[in-house]
């Protein structure tokens, strides 16, 4: 019976569940255990072709069958798998023995030994969760933050020339154009995802402590550091890493932690952002019909898409610096606190899913009031201070700084004819008195 949402633990595949389907095909029950049988369907694919005598006569046209055992695999199929495993006790083990009755099947009842021949289970394991890792990065995550970094991509060109008082330590300061605002996040974004990407995606494979004892013993003449390298590398297009004990170090898996870390942390900066511009009223939120706002006051349209992401980063996050920290640690060649941790690598995918589809949420809403933006700059002309004292030092006039302090410390109310007031006082020639008045607080821009 599919599991409905009213009745599940987590939002993430409760409420939340029509944003997180298409975490589905990569981190599921059903989907890990698709990935372990494609790794053991490849590998004696690829054992067929190393020099075993007892394969040397396999027959090739069997292949495709075989690949069409993962690639036309069913919820049917999986369910076989967690039968099995009722009586194993063993999930991998599981897998194995539900590939020796496809074998049957097919007619390759002589070969089946070789399904998971000398491997164990974090062979299947350290490849298969990294592969699904790698291609939900790929098919799903890098697609959602292509849409956001769009979007804001959109927004910046729409409002490059919009000028904006920005604000430091809260106050007002000098003034900037929203649309290069938003550019600050395109940019941050963009380093990080590069970074991410440019994070192997390691994979262990190398049988019971890493030193193939059990392919070495059996077969001593074949190359199986090369067989590994190749089957890892070229054919699961993952990247091995060469000295192991039972299991994958994880290192580079914690790095990609801390890299997907570091980009929710930039979205919740931009969350933070659009959320004050919000209280700030420079911008204001498309109504939708039938939509309520909050429960009591009528008036108000909450920026709840932002809330809604911020509170998804804060999830995602403390559950990627968990991973980040306790994945690299193992006692000796293993213990077993890796593998029920890294069942839950798809709870963050799935919060920072979330976030960024509430993210973009959030921003199609927004409705620019470029009046309130005006009427904060109309009423910031201090701000224009730091302009002209620079000119005057420009000009070697005596304490620029100083006076410009006094002018605007001192008066309670600074507008255009007070700063006016002050540049006609000042002993300097017509023409930099003119460049002086020039100077407004939506010119004040910069570059």
């Amino acid at each position: 019976m599919p599991l409905s949402p009213l009745h599940a633990i987590s939002p993430v595949d409760g409420r939340y569940h029509a944003a997180t389907a298409s975490l589905s095909p990569f981190f599921s029950e059903a989907a890990l255990i698709r990935y372990r049988v494609l790794v053991e369907i490849e590998y004696f694919i690829a054992l067929q072709a190393s020099g075993i005598p007892q394969l040397s006569n396999f027959d090739k046209s069997h292949i495709p069958a075989l690949r069409n055992i993962y690639i036309e695999f069913t919820d049917e199929d999986a369910l076989a798998v967690k039968e099995i495993e009722k009586v194993t006790n063993h999930d991998v083990k599981a897998v194995e023995y539900f590939l020796k009755e496809k074998f049957d099947q097919l007619g390759l009842s002589d070969v089946k030994e070789f399904i998971h021949f000398g491997l164990t289970s974090q062979d299947i394991n350290n490849t298969a969760i990294p592969l699904s890792f790698k291609e939900a990065i790929e098919l799903v995550y890098l697609p959602e933050i292509s849409d956001l970094l769009e979007n804001l991509e959109q927004l910046s060109a729409d409002w490059d020339q919009i000028p904006m008082l920005a604000h430091t330590h809260g106050q007002p300061a000098s003034p900037t154009r929203l649309g290069k605002e938003i550019r600050v996040f395109i940019e941050r974004l963009n380093v990080q995802l590069e970074q991410l990407k440019q994070i192997p995606v390691s994979a262990k494979f190398g049988g019971a402590t890493g030193n193939f004892n059990a392919h070495h013993i059996a077969y001593p003449a074949i190359d199986w550091k090369n067989f590994a390298e190749h089957f890892v590398n070229d054919i699961l297009q993952l990247n091995r890493s060469t000295y192991t004990t039972q299991i994958e170090h994880y290192d580079n898996f914690a790095a990609q932690c801390d890299a997907l870390k570091r980009i929710n942390t930039i979205i919740l900066d931009l969350d933070r952002d659009f959320w004050t511009y919000i209280s700030m009223n420079y911008f204001k939120q498309k109504i939708k019909a039938g939509e309520v706002g909050s429960s009591a006051m009528p008036h108000k349209v909450n920026p709840i898409d932002f809330e809604n992401s911020e509170g998804n980063i804060g999830l995602a996050n403390a559950l990627f610096e968990h991973l980040a920290a306790k994945l690299p640690v193992s006692r000796l060649q293993r213990d077993l606190t890796d593998s029920t941790v890294l069942r839950n690598i798809g709870v963050p995918m799935a919060h920072t899913l979330i976030a960024i589809k509430s993210t973009l949420k959030g921003l199609n809403k927004l409705l620019l009031n470029e009046d309130k933006i005006r009427q904060d700059l109309e009423a910031n002309w201090a701000v224009v201070a730091e302009a002209i004292q620079t000119i005057l030092r420009r000009e070697n006039y005596p304490n620029p700084y100083e006076a410009l302090k006094e002018l605007t410390r001192t008066n309670s109310s600074i507008n255009a004819e007070t700063i006016a007031s002050f540049v006609d006082h000042l002993d300097v020639s017509a023409e930099i008195k003119q460049e002086l008045k020039a100077i407004t607080p939506w010119s004040y821009t910069g570059i």
